[in-house]
Order: structure tokens, then C-alpha cells, then sequence
């Protein structure tokens, strides 16, 4: 079976290590745990992995977070993968940092990225929030998202990295509707 593992975030070093590239982060260590290595390629890198049976593309887009949709609907179709073995990584407003949720659809939740996506290929893929918490004042969303982590909520980052990796590849081999039940907690 084919996968795609989306990761999303803006390109560029001005970009590293903020909360909008989270997505990014997880798919890194995605490929850094399998030794994949990235390619640049078009509309985004992508780098190939394997776990079991799952034939796994991972993609981070060079699009920008509001034009993902055109990197995404372009490795489905170039790779043939149906829209329910796609898997989009992204940053969460609503959950507390750390807080990890996936869901099998729903609406973009204000997300730009995922906004873009639904635009173009419908809103029924799996996604997993990645939560990066909202203690910003108000007006100040945009420079919240693209701020870099406290050091406390770095180390709380680090710590899910690991979990939010687990939860991607338990997507491909045991499907959606289980790894929610394994990974998503109550409360």
C-alpha cells in the first residue's frame, strides 16, 4: 500500500523551528529515523520509506502553508495514492501544546494550509494536529504561529516528536479508525 505524509510549514530558514513548521518537524524525524534521505522536487522534498508493508512518500511542500493544496493534490495524483491513505501534519491553534490529535476529516478549524487543501481536493482526508497552543493577545495570531517555541515548550515539543511519529506509521498499518482509538486521549 501507498502512503503520503504531508508535513506542512513554510520553506525557508526563516521559517525553522517556528510553531506554523511543525508539520515539517515531524516529517523530518520521520525520515531522519529511516534514514530517507529529501529530494528536491517539485512543489516540495520528498523522501520515500518503507515500514512493513507501507510504502510511505513523505512530502514537505515548497508552496507556502496558503498554497499547500497545489503540492498536495499533485503528489496524490503523480503517486496514485487515493485521498484515504493521505495523512496532512499540521499545527493546532485549539490544542495545548504538545497535544496530539488525529482526526479522518473535518473543516480547516481557520487553518490557511488546510483551507487550501479542502479547496482542491475535498475535506476527506486524515489529519493530525500537532497542538501548539494560543497564548497570544488578541490580533496577534500571525506572529504567534510564525514565533518560535519558549524553551519550556520546546522540551514539550521534543518529548511528542516521538509519539506524533508513532501515530503517522500506525496510520498505514492499522488504519485510521485504530490509531485514534490508540492515540487519542480522553479529555
Amino acid at each position: 500500500m501507498k502512503y503520503l505524509i504531508v508535513g506542512l510549514g513554510n520553506p525557508g530558514y526563516e521559517y525553522d523551528g517556528t510553531r506554523h513548521n511543525i508539520g515539517f518537524r515531524v516529517v523530518d524525524k520521520l525520515a531522519k529515523d529511516a534514514n530517507a534521505t529529501w529530494e528536491d522536487k517539485r512543489y516540495g522534498f520528498l523522501a520515500n520509506m518503507r515500514v512493513k508493508n507501507a510504502q510511505i512518500t513523505l512530502l514537505k511542500p515548497t508552496t507556502f502553508m496558503n498554497l499547500s493544496g497545489n503540492a498536495v493534490r499533485y503528489w496524490l495524483e503523480k503517486e496514485n495514492i487515493p485521498n484515504e491513505n493521505l495523512l496532512i501534519i499540521v499545527d493546532d491553534l485549539s490544542l495545548p501544546v504538545g497535544a496530539l490529535r488525529l482526526r479522518g476529516k473535518g473543516s480547516d478549524g481557520g487553518h490557511n494550509g488546510l483551507k487550501h487543501i479542502a479547496q482542491l481536493i475535498g475535506q476527506d482526508y486524515a489529519r493530525l494536529k500537532f497542538g501548539i497552543g494560543n497564548d497570544f493577545p488578541r490580533g496577534a495570531q500571525a506572529d504567534f504561529v510564525l514565533g518560535k517555541f519558549s524553551a519550556e515548550d520546546e522540551d514539550i515539543i521534543t518529548k511528542q516528536l516521538p509519539t506524533a511519529c508513532d501515530i503517522a506509521k500506525s496510520f498505514c498499518l492499522a488504519g485510521l479508525t485504530i490509531t485514534m482509538n490508540q492515540f487519542n486521549k480522553k479529555g
